[in-house]
């Protein structure tokens, strides 16, 4: 057992998954920001964390450049609630004071991998209308979009019956994003040259986020049986956040490896799987996908909790996972998947608490996992839909 990330990194290593088993325990995330630190004196130069991927420029903007203030960045920068957590904004504080006065080359990038989805998920106007701006196109979208309200409904998302994602507009739209995408880059050349490449840059992420948000809203349209419909949804999602890695990683490839941040079930290696009330859900990941895709370039950390008073999970019985990870780590530490002990899956855990506990299949998942004997005493207060 050791608290050395390096111990499960290698060279070969070019993106480096790190899990929580739950959004609400604090102390992960704090972890994250000590191993970071660390991980960047050996060379990595990005940090990927599950948020929005187009909101996180506005972060990117902070750490890099020192645009706007620390307050705007965490306002505007994250989505799901998470820019309200003491630990991402002691994470971005410090990428920013450590960026001041370094060569561009050399600073550390912020990025997100998610879209504004899960329960809900936005309109695609603005993300659609940034991109019209940038390519200087007459074209009038409000007809086809109508009401944003319509889109950004939970009941849009819950109800097929309810979505717009079907409709005929909702075609057209995913027809123009298209089509913008093609002209961002056939016109390249011109339009860099008259800007910068981070001005076409964005208004490409805008177009892949329009985009993404429609694939979205359509799937969440389809009249199919809830279990296979939350299933196919799941997997949109992960694709999405597969992409965004992919596109990190093409930025960030000659500067340095990346750490991407998560819940275990988005950067587990092997197919995903969660009960949502009585449906049983199963897709691939984004770590499944990276799995698959990187090969041995993608290792992936899971996490697993002890206890903690913050989320009122209790001490584990002996006899589980988290039990016998207990008698190893007195605090918090890193171990090989394949040495934790054979043992059952801990059953004390509530909806409430977020937390997903060990089970083979999630150490099957695993290259390595990061056991945390004692959370905090205040937990996070994590907002399930997104801004």
């Amino acid at each position: 057992m050791t608290q050395d990330l390096h111990d499960f990194v290698n060279d070969s290593h070019d993106l480096v998954g790190l899990g929580e088993p739950t959004h609400k325990e604090p102390a992960f995330a704090r972890i994250r920001n000590e191993l970071f630190v660390r991980l960047v004196a050996r060379g990595f130069r990005s940090i990927a964390l599950e948020t929005d991927r187009r909101s996180a420029l506005a972060v990117n903007d902070f750490v890099q450049e020192g645009a706007g203030t620390l307050d705007a960045a965490m306002s505007e920068g994250f989505t799901h609630g998470f820019g309200a957590f003491d630990a991402n904004r002691e994470l971005v504080s410090w990428m920013r004071e450590y960026n001041e006065g370094r060569p561009a080359g050399e600073r550390l990038a912020f990025h997100g991998i998610d879209a504004p989805l899960e329960f809900s998920a936005p309109s695609p106007r603005r993300y659609l209308e940034h991109a019209r701006d940038y390519l200087g196109l007459d074209l009038d979208l409000a007809p086809l979009v109508g009401d944003d309200e319509r889109w950004g409904r939970m009941e849009a998302v819950m109800d097929p019956s309810e979505s717009p994602g079907d409709s005929a507009e909702a075609a057209r739209l995913r027809a123009i994003a298209d089509d913008m995408l093609t002209s961002l880059y056939a016109r390249a050349p011109e339009l860099i040259a008259a800007t910068t490449h981070g001005t076409w840059e964005r208004a490409r992420i805008n177009v892949s986020s329009a985009l993404g948000l429609l694939r979205y809203h359509a799937q969440a349209a389809r009249p199919i049986e809830d279990r296979e419909r939350w299933s196919r949804m799941s997997a949109v999602r992960d694709a999405l956040m597969a992409q965004n890695l992919l596109d990190i990683r093409d930025i960030e490839a000659r500067r340095g490896p990346t750490l991407v941040c998560g819940h275990n079930l988005h950067l587990q290696r092997n197919p995903s799987r969660m009960s949502m009330g009585p449906m049983d859900l199963v897709w691939s990941g984004a770590g499944a996908i990276m799995a698959s895709l990187l090969g041995e370039r993608y290792t992936c950390v899971l996490g697993s909790l002890g206890r903690s008073k913050g989320i009122g999970l209790e001490e584990p019985d002996p006899d589980t996972f988290e039990g016998a990870l207990q008698r190893r780590f007195d605090t918090w530490g890193l171990t090989s998947a394949a040495s934790v002990e054979p043992a059952i899956t801990r059953t004390d855990a509530v909806p409430e608490q977020g937390y997903f506990p060990l089970e083979p299949a999630t150490l099957e998942g695993a290259d390595s996992i990061l056991h945390v004997s004692e959370g905090s005493e205040t937990p996070n207060v994590w907002v399930v839909a997104p801004d």
